[in-house]
């Protein structure tokens, strides 16, 4: 047997100095894709209701959230392998937000908001995704959902999708400003306020012709109140300062402080940056009137 020599691959200084500068390039790119993936995660509160949104902990999961078809239990979205959606890939994640769709063609329920994530672009995503994975992993089991049947039928939601979903992503206005763009952006498909602050209809939509006029019904049985233009019953005398001052510390204009889930979107949006804020208050304070009835007052316990 003939033995061939060899010779020792001699790299070029330049050769390694370029090398060496690629490498640091891609390691900086992933560590831009955790921190911009970190920013969309808070601003869209994943950790209000998946857990660990305290000091980066890792969002395990299982918060029951009540609504009239039953209680939905929130999966395990950590980078756990068997509980979590460790194995899932960047397509997978894609396809869930995108489409409703989990890896297997599981369909999910709404009460992920996936019709408003939808909205976000591939890049948006792909951040989110990273942060996700930098975070530690949690060994929690997923819950199974208490729903009233047919409404616990995942089949069902092959029609649901075809009467009430449109996939994004979120095109721009071509006759409004880029800030405005920007607020619309935030607003539908990252922070999702629609969700909670329009009505829905006995299937579980948003009554888009509604738009943040307000839900009675919102989760857990929370009011979520009326924030279009009207006057009287929404928040049109409300200034653009005092909309961004809400965002940034929950004080509303009369030096009340918002509560219930509110307060865990808050937490998102205070981490936001001025500019950002400044998007969002623009784009609702030009939301068009709607005059809702305010519901009655609780009675005094």
């Amino acid at each position: 047997m003939r033995i061939v020599a060899v010779p020792p691959i001699k790299l070029s200084l330049p050769l390694l100095l370029a090398l060496l500068v690629a490498g640091s390039g891609i390691a900086r790119a992933a560590d831009d894709a955790v921190a911009r993936g970190k920013y969309l995660y808070n601003a869209a509160g994943c950790g209000g209701c998946h857990g660990g949104d305290v000091n980066g902990g890792p969002p395990g999961g299982g918060k029951g959230l009540a609504t009239p078809f039953g209680v939905f239990h929130v999966p395990n979205i950590s980078s756990d392998p068997q509980f979590g959606i460790g194995r899932w890939t960047d397509a997978d994640f894609r396809q869930a937000l995108r489409h409703g769709i989990a890896p297997g063609g599981k369909q999910l329920f709404p009460v992920f908001p996936f019709p408003s994530f939808s909205g976000l672009t591939d890049r948006d995503m792909d951040d989110v995704f990273a942060y996700i994975h930098s975070l530690p992993a949690a060994t929690t089991p997923n819950q199974p959902h208490e729903v009233k049947p047919p409404f616990g039928w995942r089949w069902t939601m092959v029609f649901w999708r075809s009467l009430f979903f449109t996939p994004g992503p979120l095109q721009p206005v071509a006759d409004r400003s880029a800030l405005w763009n920007r607020g619309n952006y935030l607003v539908h498909a990252v922070a999702h306020c629609e969700e909670c602050h329009t009505p829905r209809n006995p299937l579980g939509a948003l009554r888009h012709s509604r738009a943040f006029s307000g839900n009675i019904h919102g989760p857990d049985g929370q009011n979520a109140p009326n924030i279009t233009s009207d006057k009287e019953t929404g928040i049109g005398s409300w200034s653009v300062e005092e909309i961004e001052h809400l965002l940034k510390t929950g004080e509303t204009p009369d030096f009340d402080s918002v509560a219930s889930g509110m307060t865990a979107v808050v937490r998102g949006t205070s981490k936001l940056s001025d500019a950002d804020r400044h998007a969002i208050a623009v784009y609702i304070a030009s939301i068009p009137p709607i005059h809702t009835q305010r519901p009655p007052p609780k009675p005094a316990s």
